[in-house]
């Protein structure tokens, strides 16, 4: 079939684990977005759904630090953290491996990747997922794209990988969605955990919903870090997306900084044509 849904949403542990913390009508005003971008995802009627998200050191080290990882097995199991902490239960997900395969081999043609047949999911999949699968019964396709350990894929890169992930996907036979997951400005695990950046959130978010290639592959990783802490690198995942719906346009469905989160939380969806 084709590419027929893609989006965008925050993935950090704190939306779930400190759901009880935050100021309720904003929190229940991301949950209500989040349950509309799950709603759109559905009436797309997926076969699969393949995440891009930023892995944090659950699986992949810098003993082994791919660039782009995509999983190719039939199940994966989540989340690799402590259950109460992130307040999500541990289980299988589903996967799809004969797809998986398939698409790894297009993107072969264009671009080089490794894959894994063993992932356990961190929050970077698993909080999504409870959003938009909260029953999980569509087989799930990971995506790493490394966002942690220098050297990083370059911007560009990631736009591009996007592109031939679009160009494997159409090639399929099976209906397949597409969401990208991280923060945009965030400083996990460090003295300035909660803060948030909204000027340069705001800033990129209009880049990306605009699908400006060159405006997004434009900023250099001292810049993001500097405005957008190192969890700003996430960005590339949304650079992804962007590319695989190139000369589409995006619907932002909802951003707030939200403190206790630790980042600024989005919902946006990408014109599929």
């Amino acid at each position: 079939m084709s590419l027929v849904f893609a989006g965008v949403c925050s993935h950090a542990p704190g939306i779930t684990g400190r759901a009880a913390r935050a100021e309720p009508s904003v929190r229940d005003a991301f949950y209500a977005k989040l349950g509309e971008m799950r709603a759109r995802l559905e009436a797309a009627k997926p076969d699969a759904l393949i995440v891009v998200a930023a892995e944090h050191f659950a699986n992949f080290f810098m003993s082994n630090m791919p660039a782009y990882c995509v999983g190719m097995a039939d199940g994966y199991e989540g989340p690799i953290e402590d259950e109460a902490w992130l307040a999500i239960k541990r289980r299988r997900v589903p996967g799809n491996a004969a797809l998986s395969r398939r698409l790894v081999e297009g993107l072969l043609e264009n671009i080089d990747v490794a894959y894994a047949e063993e992932w356990k999911f961190d929050h970077g999949i698993m909080v999504p997922l409870h959003f938009l699968t909260p029953r999980y019964d569509v087989a799930v396709i990971p995506v790493n794209v490394n966002c942690q350990g220098p050297p990083l894929t370059p911007l560009k890169r990631a736009y591009e990988f996007g592109r031939a992930l679009r160009r494997a996907c159409d090639a399929q036979p099976e209906r397949i969605a597409l969401v990208g997951t991280g923060g945009i400005s965030h400083w996990p695990a460090t003295p300035d955990s909660g803060t948030i950046n909204e000027a340069w959130d705001r800033e990129f978010l209009a880049r990306f919903l605009a699908n400006d290639r060159e405006a997004l592959t434009s900023y250099s990783d001292e810049q993001t870090l500097r405005e957008a802490g190192q969890g700003g690198f996430e960005i590339r995942t949304f650079l992804s997306v962007a590319g695989a719906t190139e000369g589409s346009t995006g619907e932002l469905l909802f951003y707030a900084p939200i403190p206790i989160f630790a980042v600024g939380c989005t919902v946006a969806t990408m014109r599929v044509e």
